[in-house]
């Protein structure tokens, strides 16, 4: 197996393992609040806890990968993420499973960024795009290995066994440290000791109104991106219930059939981004977004609301497999690692308030109110993404890109 792929079956490895985590609490939840004693918005909190986690180990690992190296501190993530999250099956009251799990989001938060500073960085920019969607549909492969871990674990050794199950990404990080070599690109960069100059650092995102306005407007997309998915498949399935009297087994057809749409959507959003460029297919997929999730709040009968969550998933999450290759193509490798996993997780921590907002609107308006909230920040982030002006390469970047290729 040549290195860019070795890149991809590391990343989607991580992000599979991180999905899978993320979707046990969902799993476990219920038990957790039954165990305590605790309520519903008490348990919740392990959620919003997570993402926090997710926000400070982004922005941590970024900078310290771009320091020291992208797979030592991809593995040095993956430890930390597999400590806490095996560390929660062991807690004795939430306050613990509040702290493993911040520890947990800690570890998750630097791997996503630093897998996609590695994919970015091996793979040439005519092939980066379908590279970050084979990598963005490991969190889907994580969604449904939790599903048939839950399936079986919960019943035998209850929620505290899911968590168990949290030490074999130990495993993994050891096999990536001993197979995965160093970023050729990264280490070019070392022997022209810009490294050196420019370490990661994060006011680097923001040393000139240029590039300040270009993290700004890559949050807001990144925001945008996770409000979407996060309003959607929170709340469409009781949406449908309520509107459409669908029971639960048809809610549970209807996200099956919406996840089956996103990773299609992801498979062929890289595709597109290869062949049409980055601003040409978010812009397609925003607009036709926007539209699908407006239009989606008339549907009537089994078959327009199973077609329909396809094609919504398809658009709207569609989008989420090249925001690794987005964000890697404003910033060059000095400050890749920090600016993606600063971005993203940003992203993560502001977006997860979506749900909340949605209930509201749901609470007081309709589902169409909901829906056009939902469309209304896919045209946002459209006209964000239309201001965005293209990096010029430098001649260090050049440099840098044709030693690793030499490497490769």
């Amino acid at each position: 197996m040549n290195y860019r792929n070795k890149t991809v079956v590391a990343s989607v490895a991580g992000l599979t393992l991180e999905g899978m985590d993320i979707m046990f609490i969902s799993f476990a939840m219920s038990l957790i609040v039954a165990d305590f004693h605790i309520s519903l918005a008490t348990g919740g909190f392990i959620s919003t806890i997570t993402n926090i986690g997710m926000l400070v180990g982004g922005m941590l690992f970024g900078i310290l990968a771009d320091k020291f190296g992208r797979v030592r501190i991809f593995t040095y993530t993956i430890f930390l993420f597999a400590i806490g999250t095996a560390l929660t099956g062991f807690a004795t009251n939430i306050e613990q499973v509040y702290v493993f799990r911040f520890i947990a989001g800690i570890g998750a938060g630097g791997e996503y960024g630093i897998g996609m500073a590695l994919v970015a960085e091996a793979w040439p920019k005519n092939k980066q795009g379908r590279a970050s969607s084979y990598v963005s549909i490991g969190a889907q492969f994580g969604v449904i290995l939790a599903a048939i871990l839950s399936a079986v674990l919960l019943p035998m050794f209850g929620w505290r066994g899911l968590f168990f199950v949290g030490v074999v990404p130990v495993i993994f990080a050891f096999m990536v440290r001993r197979n995965l070599k160093e970023s050729p690109e990264w280490l070019a960069a070392q022997k022209k000791n810009e490294m050196k100059k420019e370490k990661g650092k994060l006011m680097q995102l923001f040393h000139n109104p240029r590039t300040a306005f270009t993290t700004i407007a890559l949050a807001i997309m990144a925001t945008v991106q996770i409000a979407g998915y996060n309003g959607l498949m929170i709340w469409l399935p009781s949406m449908l219930q309520k509107s459409q009297g669908l029971s639960v087994s048809s809610s549970a057809l209807w996200t099956i059939s919406t996840a089956v749409g996103m990773i299609a959507g992801m498979l062929t959003f890289g595709q597109i981004i290869d062949r049409f460029g980055l601003k040409l297919s978010y812009g397609v997929f925003l607009l036709v977004s926007a539209a699908a999730v407006f239009f989606y709040s008339f549907a009537t009968g089994s078959v327009a609301i199973l077609v329909g969550g396809a094609v919504v998933g398809f658009f709207s999450n569609g989008m989420f497999a090249g925001y690794g290759a987005l964000i890697s193509r404003y910033y060059d490798v000095t400050i890749r690692s920090t600016a993606t996993n600063t971005i993203f997780n940003f992203g993560r921590a502001v977006g997860g308030v979506s749900p909340i907002v949605v209930g509201y609107i749901l609470q007081h308006a309709s589902m169409s109110v909901a829906m056009t909230y939902l469309a209304a920040l896919y045209c946002l982030s459209f006209i964000v993404m239309l201001c965005l002006k293209s990096k010029k390469t430098t001649s260090n970047e050049n440099e840098y890109v044709k030693l690793a290729t030499e490497s490769v």
